[in-house]
């Protein structure tokens, strides 16, 4: 973290005009964003961006961008429904696009990527702190929870949105309770679900709940579940807190 410029409150939203083309990519593997995992398309120039190289013909002066690091690294992982198998362990088709450390990098992932509302039925799409898994056997998930909230088929994006910037923006008092969120697209319905890590700490967790309820404007009773619980009881599973 770079303490003069980590990012504040109102920086993400004011970034998203004017980050549209996309940063040239840090990843290992630059390719594998979920357009290419779900398309296999090649990627195409966004408008009005420009190939590298022609600013060189003005003669002007190169220039440093300046950029604004998050408090953390997140990334953003995949699970294809169409690698998914009975057979198969649970997560074994999940693969990680993108891990991103700044503001700029962010929107130039999400400029560029599939929406839940354009996912198809049966995906579900992650952003965790990076180092995560966002599987139920990750140390740091193992003793955590969730929160959920539910959406009709398609209208969980801006909600999706909302809570990206809450989470990589740091706006929850209990953050580092927070190992990120996960968005599940159904035939019926969309939900998109908060997971934390320490499922016994309940005023933490109820903080939280509350907190999401407020930046999202949700106003719909919400239920937290212990993931010992939801392994164990499978659907099940009943809240352990409500928000």
């Amino acid at each position: 973290m770079v303490a003069d410029e980590t990012v504040k409150p109102g920086t993400l939203e004011e970034q998203s005009n004017t980050n549209a083309a996309p940063n040239p990519n840090p990843n290992p593997n630059p390719n594998m964003n979920m357009r290419a995992v779900e398309e296999e398309e090649e990627d195409e120039l966004e408008e009005g961006e420009i190939a590298g190289g022609e600013d060189e013909s003005k003669g002007s002066s190169a220039t440093t961008a300046v950029t604004h690091p998050l408090e953390h690294s997140w990334t953003f992982w995949f699970d294809n429904p169409s690698a998914k198998s009975k057979q198969a362990a649970w997560g074994s088709s999940m693969r990680p696009i993108y891990t991103f450390s700044t503001v700029e990098e962010f929107w130039s992932v999400y400029n560029n990527i599939h929406h839940p509302g354009k996912l198809a039925v049966g995906a579900d799409f992650y952003c965790f702190k990076d180092k995560i898994e966002p599987k139920w056997e990750d140390p740091v998930c193992a003793n955590g929870g969730k929160w959920t909230l539910t959406f009709q088929r398609g209208k969980s994006d801006t909600c999706w949105l909302y809570t990206l910037l809450a989470m990589i923006g740091e706006q929850f008092d209990h953050g580092d309770e927070i190992c990120g969120a996960v968005v599940n697209v159904r035939a019926r319905q969309e939900k998109i679900s908060l997971w934390t890590k320490n499922a016994t700490n309940e005023a933490a967790q109820v903080s939280i709940g509350k907190q999401w309820k407020e930046f999202l404007d949700y106003n719909d009773n919400i239920g937290f579940i212990f993931h010992d619980d939801a392994k164990k009881l499978d659907r099940a599973a009943k809240n352990r807190y409500n928000a």
